[in-house]
């Protein structure tokens, strides 16, 4: 059996999808973490040879390069961006006095 994602709302449990539980099984019910994606601190280790691990993949890592076309197209799509985005920054604007 394994777990799902539920949200609670107005008193009830939502499940995102169904279980595949057996009828009457028992549940735990326990608010997840709300902190950032990810590994915990506390997991995280620190000891020379994590960290020696950690550059060692960081190190193999190839860089990310763009051809002349997927930079244009970049280019443009911020353009897009900032063009929508002071195209609405009144109406943002005002909504925030609704």
């Amino acid at each position: 059996m394994k777990a799902i994602i539920a949200t609670w709302r107005n008193g009830q449990i939502v499940p995102d999808q169904a279980g595949d539980w057996p009828e009457g099984c028992r549940l735990r019910i326990e608010p997840l973490e709300q902190g950032a994606l990810g590994i915990r601190e506390e997991d995280w280790s620190n000891s020379p040879e994590a960290i020696g691990d950690w550059l060692k993949w960081y190190d193999s890592l190839e860089p990310l390069e763009f051809t002349r076309e997927e930079e244009m197209d970049l280019a443009a799509w911020r353009q897009e961006v900032k063009a929508y985005t002071m195209a609405n920054m009144d109406k943002r604007v005002e909504d925030l006095f609704r």
